[in-house]
């Protein structure tokens, strides 16, 4: 009895250690350490070199009737290593990404583990649950504590019901006066030396999360509930009268999205990263060799308002053929139909009447060009067993479906059913209305972009496109995946000259700022959203476009500072494009050329912004130049302009 009672008193305590114990994972350069702290609740923190970023920041996750990781009992640890080189499907930076990280993964008693990983650009983590049958998921905790006084580049949101399109706004992470809460991702300016993005990835049968203030100096997770019913509101969405009270409800043995940290000690350094694509599980489709990502002539932007021609414009034969003839002249791939191909939004079975739709495909059949068709989520929804494969019977090639507004877990189960279903017909999938990737287009590469910008069909009716906003773009909504922005623009003007039209619409900003989104944006459906007579008018502008690559063999971000710059410099095979944009500050920027190869040179074709463009924005100069490696290349750009250099011909 006297051993026994021995014994029992080295297990408790033994227990007692394990439940205190405090454990470390460090990046592989050894630049990034996470502390995981195992109290009453698994708290970690978080430093890059020998700078504290966040500390105090935890994690709970309530199933059913437990609250995961409250008062946790840890039973064993254990670490790895990833490394590994991974090929997307349809590139959109790199041809290979490197997947190497420290892996720390902590089991708990009852059924759960939390596992952290420690990259050279950040940090993420995930639970891992092992419950019998379904759970109900009431809520999570995902806590982030920062330690300096610290502000956020967010998007303000009253509502869970939001199309992702809201202009960035800047305050301190605990003073957000107008709203609370905030899609991701968010960027974090964190102290004097780093900035952290934060967003999720590997999102499957369960919400987005949203971020809020939470406490001082911290930001705390909000999740929609699930939908139990719905009442008709109009033709293009549902008015969601019943709530679950919980946020999910799903397998009990699964991993649940990555929370994750990009940590970025230079700018350039967010718009490099590939987190989400690294964090995500790997497409499973064999079948992938019929995905080609490419431009596409967009007729919404500018109301098919064509001129030039013999025949009435509109939504009509005549119009389409013409849209088809511009594609077919400058090799763009695809033509989108936007709304009104239909009989109506609703009937999206039937064609308009004026719209011979299959004389139409037959003709973009001889001119090499293919049909994107514009739909409204529940139209797709309410045909969803048979649309597909009657766009495949068609001919179609893709659907860009839109309206979704939502992203709870019904519906972020829906974006993977109609992906799934779209892939079986082999038809393209462009998401509008949609939240930002978070990982779907890894496994369905099918899907070549979502919106969830402020894009440029905001300057239709208001203006929030702006180069201020346009700048952050690349450090925070497309630092985690393709973003279908809609650039193109060739009727430019600086913001004093910015009125709303639908008739010839206006981007703000120089041309040459329109050129460089071609290379500094990543979508792998780019549009070419004005009218086909500017596009012609312009020829050389639109040889560049229509000729630069969608894909990419080689992503090297030069030089970039959040929200005010970034330069870029792209490879596709033996070609580079280099693509530079500015926010309302004119600069010249000088850059060392340190991409080509050892005493290689080539000749550019730059487009930079003319000595006017300052007050004419549509000035540009083109011009040759021959550089070598090793050459630093001097930038200039008005205020809210713009540079390109391709070594392509054109």
């Amino acid at each position: 009895m006297k051993q026994l009672s021995i014994f029992l008193l080295i297990f408790i305590i033994g227990q007692k250690t394990v439940h205190a114990q405090t454990l470390q994972l460090t990046s592989p350069d050894k630049n990034i350490t996470v502390e995981v702290e195992v109290k009453d609740k698994v708290y970690y923190s978080v430093k890059a070199g020998n700078e504290p970023l966040l500390n105090n920041s935890f994690m709970q996750l309530y199933v059913g009737n437990e609250v995961l990781g409250s008062s946790p009992k840890l039973l064993k640890k254990t670490t790895s290593t990833i490394n590994e080189q991974l090929k997307p499907a349809a590139p959109f930076k790199n041809a290979v990404v490197s997947n190497n990280c420290n892996v720390l993964a902590l089991s708990f008693k009852g059924d759960y583990s939390i596992e952290f990983r420690a990259y050279n650009d950040g940090v993420a983590y995930r639970f891992i649950t092992r419950k019998k049958d379904s759970v109900a998921i009431t809520a999570e905790d995902a806590h982030f504590g920062f330690v300096h006084n610290d502000s956020a580049w967010y998007s303000p949101e009253r509502t869970f019901f939001t199309a992702y399109e809201t202009p960035y706004a800047k305050a301190p992470v605990n003073n957000w006066k107008e709203n609370k809460m905030s899609t991701l991702p968010v960027l974090i300016s964190a102290g004097n030396n780093y900035k952290l993005l934060i967003s999720e990835a590997d999102l499957y049968d369960y919400p987005c999360m949203f971020v809020k203030p939470d406490g001082d100096n911290a930001l705390g997770s909000a999740f929609p509930k699930v939908p139990l019913a719905f009442a008709p509101k109009d033709d293009r969405t549902l008015k969601i009268t019943s709530e679950a009270d919980y946020i999910a409800k799903t397998s009990g043995s699964r991993s649940f999205p990555w929370r994750f940290i990009v940590v970025a000690k230079e700018d350039k350094d967010l718009v490099a990263n590939e987190m989400v694509y690294k964090l995500s599980r790997q497409t499973t489709l064999s079948d992938t060799a019929w995905i080609k990502p490419g431009h596409v002539s967009w007729e919404w932007w500018h109301g098919a308002r064509i001129y030039g021609v013999d025949f009435k414009a509109g939504l009509n034969l005549e119009t389409y053929k013409y849209y088809i003839d511009f594609a077919s002249k400058f090799n763009i791939p695809y033509i989108i139909m936007d709304e009104g191909w239909s009989k109506s939004t609703v009937d999206v079975l039937h064609p308009n009447p004026n719209i011979d739709l299959q004389q139409l495909i037959a003709y973009g059949k001889q001119k090499n060009v293919k049909i994107i068709l514009w739909f409204t989520w529940l139209s797709v929804e309410n045909n969803y067993q048979t649309i597909f494969k009657q766009l495949a019977d068609w001919g179609i090639a893709g659907a860009k479906i839109d309206f979704m507004n939502r992203s709870d877990q019904w519906m972020v189960n829906w974006y993977e059913t109609i992906a799934k279903e779209a892939f079986k017909h082999h038809i393209l999938v462009d998401y509008h209305g949609a939240f930002k990737p978070a990982g779907l287009s890894v496994a369905y590469p099918n899907i070549l972009a979502h919106e969830g910008v402020t894009g440029m069909e905001q300057n239709i009716g208001g203006g929030l496109a702006t180069p201020d906003n346009n700048m952050l773009l690349p450090f925070i909504r497309n630092a985690v995946g393709p973003m279908d922005y809609t650039p193109g623009a060739m009727f430019n003007v600086q913001p004093e000259d910015y009125k709303p039209t639908w008739t010839n619409t206006m981007s703000i900003g120089t041309r040459c700022n329109q050129l460089a989104m071609y290379i500094v944006y990543e979508s792998g459906l780019q549009m070419l959203a004005d009218n086909p007579f500017n596009y012609y008018r312009e020829e050389d502008c639109t040889r560049f476009i229509a000729g630069s690559p969608v894909t990419w063999d080689e992503t090297k971000v030069l030089d970039a500072k959040a929200g005010e710059y970034a330069v870029i410099a792209r490879r596709k095979g033996n070609q580079w494009y280099i693509g530079a944009m500015t926010n309302h500050e004119p600069r010249e920027l000088h850059i060392p050329v340190n991409f080509l190869g050892q005493n290689e040179m080539a000749s550019f074709t730059i487009f930079q912004d003319g000595v006017n463009a300052d007050v004419q924005a549509k000035d540009y100069k083109k011009l040759t130049k021959t550089i070598k490696n090793g050459d630093v290349l001097t930038i200039t750009m008005v205020r809210n302009g713009g540079f390109v250099a391709t070594t392509a011909g054109l």
